[in-house]
């Protein structure tokens, strides 16, 4: 499987996602102390930065992050009353992650496999035995028919099928990279702001902007104020020393 080149620095690990993966493996990170939804908007904002696409590198990323969540899926699963048997589970989840890690790789080379066969062999056409005899001549069906009778045979393959209903299907008006880009231009100009002056209306969209903002504080690059539950979040841009004693 192709390395990933993505750097995280999470709660309780600071370094490239193929170690945390490995570490994982071994059962020297807790896999429920690991946050995968941070790892996959890290993975986001890294495509966004870049501005190119590897399908390949990808591909292994969406394998990788798709076999962890399994895994915390079986352990939140048996989480209640079962605790003699978490670590069978996270034992049983890592050793299905290696397979599914295995079976990627098989298809993977028989694809690559499958993609040079096709590209030597697709303009050829191989025939290993004659055609009988019976078929070299087709027979007559009698009277012949006529030709509207066809038309109205291929007339319902030819009609348009219906559109797909979406009206159940969201349509964001923003999306996590771009209300990134969004807050710190705000922060650039003004120095801070407050959730409500800058939160979109719809509730989705709030709820992105949300956490954009989460994303900033996490980065060490605001500070959120909110003087009691439920009340107003002051926003405010940290400097550089700022962001460093924070952090420490």
């Amino acid at each position: 499987m192709r390395s990933i080149d993505l750097d995280l620095d999470l709660d309780i690990f600071h370094g490239p996602f193929d170690l945390l993966v490995t570490l994982i493996l071994k059962e020297e990170i807790d896999l429920w102390e690991v946050r995968v939804s941070r790892i996959i908007a890290e993975y986001v904002v890294k495509l966004a930065d870049s501005g190119e696409f590897d399908l390949e590198a990808t591909s292994s990323f969406v394998v990788l992050v798709a076999s962890l969540l399994e895994m915390k899926s079986r352990l939140l699963a048996a989480a209640p009353g079962l605790e003699d048997d978490e670590e069978f589970e996270a034992d049983e989840a890592g050793e299905e992650l290696l397979a599914a890690l295995v079976r990627y790789g098989q298809f993977k080379r028989a694809g690559e496999a499958l993609s040079v066969r096709w590209a030597d062999h697709a303009a050829r056409v191989y025939r290993q035995a004659p055609i009988p005899a019976r078929f070299l001549r087709a027979e007559s069906l009698g009277q012949a028919l006529p030709g509207e009778k066809l038309a109205n045979a291929l007339e319902p393959l030819l009609r348009q099928p219906p559109a797909p209903d979406v009206s159940h299907i969201t349509d964001l008006a923003i999306t996590l990279v771009e209300e990134l880009r969004r807050l710190r231009s705000l922060l650039v100009r003004n120095g801070g702001f407050t959730f409500s002056a800058v939160a979109p209306r719809g509730r989705l969209e709030k709820a992105v902007t949300f956490f954009a903002l989460l994303e900033l504080h996490n980065r060490g690059e605001v500070e959120l104020r909110q003087a009691r539950p439920f009340a107003e979040i002051a926003v405010t841009a940290l400097t550089v020393a700022e962001a460093l004693a924070v952090a420490g």
